[in-house]
């Protein structure tokens, strides 16, 4: 259920209600008890980042790795500046 965000057009309040999205919005504010609620458009607060784990999630068989295989980003262009891996010890 999606979190929505209402203001109180007549003293400011605001507050967060965990809804339903076939619920009808709010438009009583409990702070002051005027019926000039209204709901708020905000951002997500989601959002996807990292190695891309939709890659490698929900996958069966052979494709189920994708990542370690190296089929991921590993152009000239993602490598390049980058020094080499070595496999000693720091001294």
């Amino acid at each position: 259920m999606p979190i929505y965000e209402y203001e109180c057009k007549a003293c400011g309040h605001r507050l967060e209600k965990l809804q339903k999205i076939s619920a009808e919005p709010l438009t009583d504010c409990p702070a002051c008890k005027h019926d000039t609620l209204s709901r708020l458009i905000s951002a997500a607060g989601f959002r996807l980042a990292g190695g891309g784990w939709y890659e490698t999630d929900f996958k069966t068989g052979s494709k189920k790795n994708l990542a370690a295989d190296g089929a991921g980003d590993k152009t000239p262009a993602a490598t390049a500046g980058k020094p080499p891996k070595t496999g000693g010890t720091a001294a």
